[in-house]
């Protein structure tokens, strides 16, 4: 090891100019350390800090590889392996953690203690030295100074010049007065005025009191001087020494402590770790096989995708001579709704429209779901010319009211639009072969595309028949003899017979929402709110019910045929997603049955006791409750619909209500 500069003890005596400037040599040097090691330590500080952070990070790690289990991911299948690794992985990164945090505490105790010990015990103590030195010379410097500063006095001076003012004052011996002596660095009190003027006569006070003191006081400047030096000297001469040993003892802590710490990670990560991460690896590259090949499959794709023709990009390629398929029973794509926002001015919204059953559904760009925009049951749609746009169809209300207006990219989506709500609104996607029926539509769907652009028109295009008769027969002849699976039923309803859900119109107004004189509405809002009947009837019963749909039926022979409209007519709200109902108050008479509105009491629906020609409750639910109404037709026919209701109460009172009903009539015709 190489020499170590030294102070020399036997020269702080002395404290001479040549032991000052080597002493200044030896502060520099202590400030330059004092210095370093902040920055050691700070540096050091940092590792353990970055270490810490480490052990928190891994603990973190861990918990984060736990909660990709819970993570309730939309595509989530097949995620089995990756969970069980990732647990695994878990199980690893604690027990790494653990080795983490022992070494975050061999740090702090081999590493960085040493250092914070160096500068507190040792750089402190040398400034703590530093400034009692330099106290002890100050005052050692005071001291010469006034020990140099003692006047010169004569042999033969007496001290009794300076107790004359007693004399003077005409004090003699026999004098009984308190006098004071004052001497340097003591005071006497003295009573007798003998013994003052003996002290006077024989005491002499500089060389016993002045020069006796100031030198006593210089010899203990000068010891402690000495003292402090011999200290000072000591410590930074030591200090040549312990600043070695301060730079190595952290380092050698850091060292051992990541010996350790590779050592039981080397035990830690063993054959069994090396087989299992050889394991992972082999599952990963499998999948980046199986990500290779599907890339260059849709690599294909695209490029087969965008070698077709640019007829595809173009809206109206072909606009003289669509292929337009007649046929379908859904229908998807976007569409141009027309909204108003005032009296005469409306904008366009772009939107994507789709078919679900019996409704058109809406879903912005966007959106989770769609969202219901018009139920198309018994709707009706035709083309219209619609402001200076091309390819506009409006879709009107079983009542006949105008609904949506929509807008078609091209002829072809325009036409298909309109012959696939025009299939849709026959409820031919409740039958068996939906596709067959759908051919034997396509006529009256050629009629609906024709644009209507006058009033006059539109009245002739709805009325394509005059005949109901005639439109039940047509009706009959769309369901194909292949869709006939169970000939019991068939009897009672026939297929693909609509169902009303709301009462705005009867069932049998589906085949003649087009024609030109409509029947008498049983549902609409009668006239007349006043129920005369009401006051002569030996019978007035009211019960709560909830209509549930309607639908025409081929006989009224049994009751079996209200129990399959029943279950018909629930199937198809369960299909439709329907659960709107319309509450009323259903009043029986002993010759009417009356369905009032409970908040307006204004009749809704009115059937005469005698057309009821069945009734019945639900085995199972008793609170179903359905009847059969024969209403006489035009032609001189009669038609036969069936009326399904949720009743708050039983359904087999109103049955017993409309059979007491009917007794009293009988009675009464026997009268």
């Amino acid at each position: 090891m190489p020499a170590v500069d030294k102070l020399l003890l036997e020269e702080a005596l002395q404290d001479s100019p040549q032991t000052r400037s080597l002493l200044s040599v030896f502060e520099e040097d202590a400030g330059t350390l004092t210095d370093y090691t902040n920055q050691l330590l700070q540096a050091m500080q940092r590792v353990y800090g970055a270490q810490n952070e480490m052990c928190l990070a891994t603990q973190q790690l861990s918990k984060q590889l736990l909660a990709y289990e819970k993570q309730n991911f939309a595509l989530g299948k097949g995620d089995e392996e990756v969970i069980s690794t990732l647990h695994y992985f878990s199980k690893v990164v604690d027990e790494l953690n653990v080795l983490h945090t022992e070494l975050a505490k061999q740090l702090a105790d081999t590493m960085v203690l040493p250092i914070i010990q160096f500068r507190e015990k040792d750089l402190t103590e040398v400034s703590t030295l530093k400034d009692l030195f330099g106290l002890a010379s100050n005052e050692h410097d005071l001291s010469m100074a006034k020990y140099s500063r003692l006047p010169k006095k004569k042999e033969n001076e007496k001290f009794g010049d300076r107790v004359s003012i007693f004399a003077g004052a005409g004090l003699d011996q026999d004098s009984s007065v308190l006098c004071f002596l004052q001497l340097p660095g003591f005071s006497v009190e003295i009573w007798s005025p003998k013994l003052l003027f003996s002290l006077a006569l024989n005491f002499d006070p500089p060389d016993i009191f002045v020069k006796t003191e100031v030198g006593k006081e210089v010899a203990a400047a000068r010891r402690k001087q000495h003292l402090s030096s011999l200290q000072y000297y000591c410590a930074l001469n030591g200090l040549q020494y312990r600043k070695r040993m301060a730079m190595m003892e952290p380092m050698i802590g850091f060292a051992r402590g990541q010996i350790n710490f590779f050592k039981k990670g080397a035990e830690m990560f063993s054959k069994s770790m090396d087989s299992f991460l050889s394991s992972v690896a082999d599952m990963v590259q499998s999948i980046q096989v199986e990500l290779e090949a599907e890339a260059d499959k849709m690599r294909v794709s695209q490029q087969e995708l965008l070698s077709v023709d640019e007829s595809v990009y173009t809206p109206d390629v072909d606009v003289a001579a669509p292929q337009v398929n007649r046929n379908l029973i859904q229908k998807a794509g976007y569409l141009n709704l027309r909204n108003k926002t005032g009296l005469v001015t409306t904008t366009w919204e772009r939107l994507y429209f789709f078919t679900q059953g019996g409704n058109l559904m809406c879903q912005p760009r966007g959106a989770v779901a769609g969202g219901l925009i018009q139920d198309l049951d018994n709707c009706s749609v035709m083309a219209v010319d619609c402001e200076d746009r091309r390819y506009c169809f409006q879709i009107t209300t079983p009542n006949g009211k105008s609904g949506i207006i929509l807008q078609a990219e091209s002829r072809k989506e325009n036409e298909e639009w309109i012959c696939a709500i025009h299939n849709i609104s026959r409820q031919i996607y409740l039958t068996d072969n939906p596709e067959a029926v759908a051919i034997k539509l396509n006529q009256p769907a050629l009629q609906a595309v024709t644009p209507i652009t006058s009033f006059g028109k539109k009245q002739e295009t709805s009325c394509p028949s005059q005949n109901p008769k005639n439109s039940e027969t047509e009706n009959d002849k769309i369901v194909p003899k292949s869709t006939v699976s169970i000939p019991e039923t068939e009897e009672l309803i026939a297929p693909g017979t609509p169902i009303q859900f709301d009462i705005v119109l009867p069932a049998t107004e589906f085949l003649d929402q087009n024609r030109g004189s409509r029947r008498t509405n049983p549902f609409g809002e009668t006239e007349d709110e006043s129920f005369p009947e009401a006051e002569d009837s030996l019978l007035q019963q009211m019960f709560i019910v909830r209509f549930l749909g309607s639908m025409a039926v081929k006989t009224d022979s049994t009751t079996e045929v209200i129990y399959e409209a029943m279950r018909q007519v629930l199937a198809a709200r369960a299909i439709h997603n329907i659960f709107r109902m319309t509450e009323s108050h259903l009043m029986v008479t002993s010759q009417t049955l009356r369905l009032i509105d409970p908040q307006t009491q204004v009749s809704r629906a009115s059937f005469e006791l005698n057309s009821v020609t069945q009734f019945a409750a639900h085995q199972e639910n008793k609170r179903l409750v359905g009847f059969v109404i024969r209403v006489p037709e035009s032609t001189g026919e009669e038609s036969l619909s069936t009326y399904i209701f949720e009743s708050n109460s039983e359904g087999e009172k109103i049955c017993y209500a409309i059979n007491l009903g009917k007794e009293i009539i009988e009675v009464q015709k026997e009268h």
